[in-house]
């Protein structure tokens, strides 16, 4: 058992907040608890080595984007079809507007690479550095500048309703 010493521990006080980048990342709550699990299942043979290295979260995360990028390469692109339809642009004072742009912005995330989502999740959800992300990735800085540049215009693209808050974003990614 001292092979998995502190496993349960790290999965009760992390698993929540890994399972909150998986939903970001995959766009269904089903599909997240598949890719921690499935992460998980992976790095558990390794675990001493992992708590040996120093930071089993950051190893931890940097598998659980591998095992993203990694499973849409072997079974292809998940989520839905794109769609002609748009919500309604006009404004009002109650709260609908923030819940159908969150639904809006979901909707597009779901349709970037994996990759992009991985950076844009990084670098914006989690509030990472482009270094970190990098490293996190094991790309670049320029990779993930790229990256991140390529999938706001794309989201830009798939959704104009949502480029005031992609120009707020654009700010943020140039730091």
């Amino acid at each position: 058992m001292a092979r998995y010493d502190g496993l349960a521990e790290f999965v009760v006080g992390r698993g929540p907040g890994l399972l909150r980048a998986a939903y970001l990342l995959t766009g269904d709550g089903h599909l997240a608890e598949d890719l921690v699990q499935s992460t998980l299942v992976k790095v558990a043979p390794r675990w001493e080595r992992i708590v040996a290295a120093g930071d089993p979260e950051a190893y931890v995360r940097r598998a659980l984007y591998n095992e993203h990028v990694n499973g849409w390469r072997r079974f292809g692109r998940f989520g839905e079809r794109p769609s002609a339809a748009t919500p309604e642009t006009g404004r009002h004072p109650d709260h609908a507007d923030d819940a159908v742009r969150t639904l809006v912005l979901a909707r597009a995330l779901r349709r970037l690479t994996p990759r992009q989502r991985a950076v844009l999740v990084l670098r914006f959800y989690e509030d990472r550095t482009a270094a970190e992300t990098a490293r996190l990735l094991d790309c670049s800085v320029g990779t993930v500048k790229s990256q991140t540049h390529r999938a706001l215009a794309r989201l830009r693209l798939l959704e104009p309703g949502l480029a005031d808050l992609l120009n707020d974003v654009n700010v943020e990614a140039n730091r």
